[in-house]
């Protein structure tokens, strides 16, 4: 059977959704920027962060389209349910920070990669984005460039360079 792809719902999927928004956020400093990222990205993956991050993803689903953030969710054999993987689409009214929409992330857990799970994932933030009214018809987002994996996924949907996104602390001076 494969993962039913839907809107994110707070009562059901919470608590699947935040740990793999944990293993994204652990995979991005292990294997993107070396042990000072890695240590400042799981340095913040407190219980506080989880309450405001899930805080932001209901916002954002409740102002603008429940689809910003869509599940793939696999039945277990108790009648329960797993979150396998997630896409987040930040809503239509933030598309004026790139002028386009904005994949914000997509993750799926490492099991049920290569199974088409996040091609149907991309499948529905790239519908979603097709419904918003932005200011150029585009979808953007930021990838590392050591990520292969990732840029392969992109460039299989089609994702080409868009500029380069670079950063600085806010402590320096």
């Amino acid at each position: 059977m494969s993962p039913e792809i839907r809107p994110y719902d707070r009562e059901r999927d919470a608590d699947g959704l935040y740990e793999l928004k944990r293993a994204f956020e652990r995979g991005l400093g292990a294997t993107t920027g070396g042990d000072e990222k890695a240590a400042a990205y799981e340095g913040k993956l407190t219980d506080a962060y989880r309450d405001r991050w899930l805080d932001w993803v209901d916002r954002c689903v409740d102002d603008d389209d429940p689809r910003c953030v869509t599940v793939a969710v696999e039945e277990t054999e108790d009648s329960g349910s797993e979150v396998v993987g997630y896409v987040f689409v930040l809503p239509q009214r933030m598309s004026m920070i790139w002028d386009a929409a904005v994949l914000n992330e997509i993750y799926v857990a490492p099991e049920y990669r290569e199974t088409g799970v996040a091609d149907d994932l991309m499948d529905a933030a790239l519908a979603l984005a097709a419904d918003q009214d932005l200011p150029l018809d585009r979808m953007v987002l930021d990838v590392d460039p050591a990520n292969e994996r990732a840029k392969g996924f992109y460039d299989r949907h089609g994702f080409e360079p868009w500029g380069e996104m670079v950063a600085r602390p806010l402590d320096e001076s």
